[in-house]
């Protein structure tokens, strides 16, 4: 299957194209996903970066202002934004729609937003997150922004999948910052405190700047940033540049043929996990069987479905 040409304007036929194969490769197996996008490479050139933290933080005004502002030139730039949605107990697709979430800049001409349901995935992504990001990138985007659900301390698998880690918390976080500090608050490349119009916020960056600065070094040279927002745009600006500089760093550090192994190798043990849960399904009773018997079965699913 031939890949989409990189293209400086998203036409209504390229939107619906790309909605459209969304949908496939998120309802797909593993081998549905091989047969679509298995010999596609990611791209290296297209910038990603992860927004998490706990429901209520913002994220989505942030994401909002924030890709307002990536666009406001109007020089061609495409960002495509994937949120990762609370799934419904009842039709499994996703509770908030893209058009709510962000209708204000959802008419945005270099914008394209779409809500994936969660379903079963963890850490709150989908399980097929990596595939989704793959397919966007073939389409020749500058920039892509994931949001995930919102459940807080163990996001960190969105560390594997993006360039760049922005972490958003509130001025009444209070002990919760304590409760993150050996989880996702020491993934994070750049700290975000929304509703700094709140009293208490400049007193929350100071805090989140001492529990950063008391972490062992896990950001290979990089220090980490504390910028404060507000639901207005204020502060957009600075994060803005804190992405850029971040981005900067990175490159300095590694090359895009590195960076380009890198999500090659997250995507391929993504796809091994989820064709091992696939094969535990379909082999029988595994667990009734002794454990090298149980193994060698194991094994031998894997290779059929590989077929």
């Amino acid at each position: 299957m031939s890949s989409p040409q990189p293209t400086p304007t998203l036409t209504p036929a390229i939107r619906r194209a790309l909605a459209k194969e969304l949908t496939r490769v998120a309802e797909a197996d593993v081998h549905e996903v091989l047969q679509q996008i298995g010999d596609a490479r990611p791209a290296a050139a297209t910038r990603r970066v992860g927004f998490a933290g706990p429901p209520g933080a913002g994220k989505s005004t942030l994401v909002s202002n924030l890709a307002a502002h990536r666009l406001k030139k109007n020089d061609g730039t495409t960002l495509c934004v994937l949120a990762i949605d609370p799934s419904s107990p009842v039709s499994g697709g996703s509770i908030l729609g893209d058009r709510i979430r962000m209708d204000a800049v959802a008419e945005l001409p270099g914008l394209f937003i779409r809500s994936i349901p969660s379903r079963s995935g963890q850490s709150g992504l989908c399980e097929n997150a990596i595939d989704l990001l793959c397919v966007t990138e073939r389409y020749g985007f500058d920039e892509v922004f994931m949001e995930t659900v919102g459940i807080g301390q163990s996001e960190v698998d969105i560390r594997q999948l993006v360039d760049t880690v922005v972490l958003l918390t509130t001025p009444d976080s209070g002990d919760s910052v304590q409760a993150m500090k050996a989880g996702i608050l020491e993934i994070a490349d750049i700290y975000v405190i929304t509703k700094s119009e709140n009293p208490a916020a400049k007193r929350m960056a100071s805090e989140i700047e001492t529990v950063v600065h008391a972490s062992p070094g896990g950001h290979g040279g990089w220090a980490p940033l504390v910028i404060m927002t507000e639901a207005d745009g204020t502060g957009v600006g600075a994060l803005s540049a804190a992405i850029d500089a971040h981005r900067g760093f990175l490159l300095a550090q590694t090359t895009p043929q590195q960076i380009d192994a890198q999500r090659r190798r997250y995507h391929l043990k993504s796809i091994i996990d989820r064709a091992v849960d696939e094969a535990l399904h379909t082999t029988g009773p595994l667990a009734e069987r002794p454990l090298l018997d149980a193994y060698r079965a194991l094994l031998s699913g894997l290779t059929q479905g590989a077929g």
